[in-house]
C-alpha cells in the first residue's frame, strides 16, 4: 500500500511511453514548437467548434463529455505524457462529487478533464472566457466562470450554477486559487459549497505535472503523471475547517511521494 493508503498498482493511460530519458531536449524543443503547438491549436479549434454546436443543440455535457475530454487525452498523447491513475475503486457510479485537486502546472487541466472519468463542471478564472473558441466553449459547456477580484461575484456564479451539481454530475475546483509547487493554503468555497448541497468531497492529488511543464514556463517536457484518488469525506455534520483540514493532509501526505 502507498501511503494514503491505495494500491501501488493503479491504471496507466496513454499509449506513448514515457520518453524522458529517450529524447533530449533539443529535438524535444523542435517537437514541441514545430508538431505540438499547432496540433493544440487545431484540435482546439476543431474541438471547441463542436462543442459550441452541440451545446447550442441542448447538449452541454454530452459535448463535455465527448469532445472535451477527447481533446484532453489527444494533447496529453501527443506531448508524450503517460498518465497513472490510483484510488478509482473510491469512486461510486452516479454520485455527484465536490472535487478538490492540487494545482502545480498549466498541464493539470489536461490531466483533470482527460482522466477523471467523471461528468464535470470547472470553476475557473473569468479571464479564460476571453481566450478565443477555447472560452466561447468553456461557457457553452456551462462551466463556472469566475471573477477571482470579487468575491461576491465570485460566489453568486457558483451558486447559479448549483442546480446542474446533481446526478452524477461533479464540480471541480482548485482550492489553492492559484498554481504552486507548495501546496498553498486551501480557500473555502469549494467545502461550504459541498456542506451547501450536501455532497462528499473527492479530494484528487496530481503528482508530476510541475515537472513536465513548470508554473510561469512554455518548456514542456515528456514523462509521467499519476493522478490519486483519495477516499471521499462526507461533509454532512462536519465543521467547514475540518473539511479543509482533512482534504489538505491527505494531499500533503500524497504530495510526500513526489520526489
Amino acid at each position: 500500500m502507498t501511503p494514503s493508503g491505495h494500491k501501488p498498482g493503479g491504471t496507466t493511460c496513454g499509449p506513448v511511453p514515457a520518453a524522458s530519458g529517450h529524447l533530449s531536449h533539443l529535438p524535444y524543443r523542435i517537437y514541441t514548437w514545430l508538431v505540438m503547438v499547432p496540433l493544440l491549436a487545431l484540435s482546439t479549434l476543431a474541438a471547441g467548434t463542436a462543442v459550441i454546436f452541440l451545446s447550442v443543440l441542448g447538449k452541454p455535457d454530452f459535448a463535455s463529455r465527448i469532445f472535451g475530454s477527447g481533446w484532453a487525452k489527444f494533447n496529453t498523447w501527443v506531448a508524450m505524457v503517460r498518465v497513472r491513475v490510483e484510488g478509482q475503486a473510491h469512486l461510486q457510479p452516479g454520485q455527484s462529487y465536490v472535487i478538490v485537486a492540487n494545482h502545480q502546472s498549466q498541464f493539470d487541466i489536461l490531466v483533470l478533464y482527460g482522466f477523471l472519468g467523471r461528468d464535470i463542471k470547472w470553476v475557473m478564472k473569468q479571464e479564460l472566457r476571453q481566450v478565443p473558441v477555447l472560452g466561447a466553449a468553456c461557457a457553452a459547456m456551462g462551466h463556472i466562470l469566475i471573477n477571482r477580484s470579487d468575491t461576491d461575484a465570485a460566489l453568486a456564479s457558483i451558486n447559479s450554477a448549483r442546480h446542474s451539481i446533481k446526478d452524477g454530475m461533479s464540480v471541480v475546483f482548485f482550492p489553492e486559487g492559484t498554481r504552486s509547487s507548495e501546496l498553498a493554503p486551501f480557500k473555502k468555497g469549494a467545502f461550504f459549497l459541498a456542506q451547501e448541497l450536501q455532497l462528499p468531497i473527492l479530494p484528487v492529488t496530481i503528482l508530476g505535472t510541475g515537472r513536465i511543464l513548470p508554473a510561469g514556463t512554455l518548456n514542456l517536457h515528456p514523462g509521467e503523471v499519476t493522478l490519486v484518488f483519495h477516499a471521499p469525506i462526507q461533509s454532512r455534520g462536519q465543521e467547514l475547517q475540518t473539511l479543509v483540514q482533512q482534504s489538505r493532509e491527505v494531499m500533503l501526505e500524497t504530495l510526500a511521494r513526489q520526489p
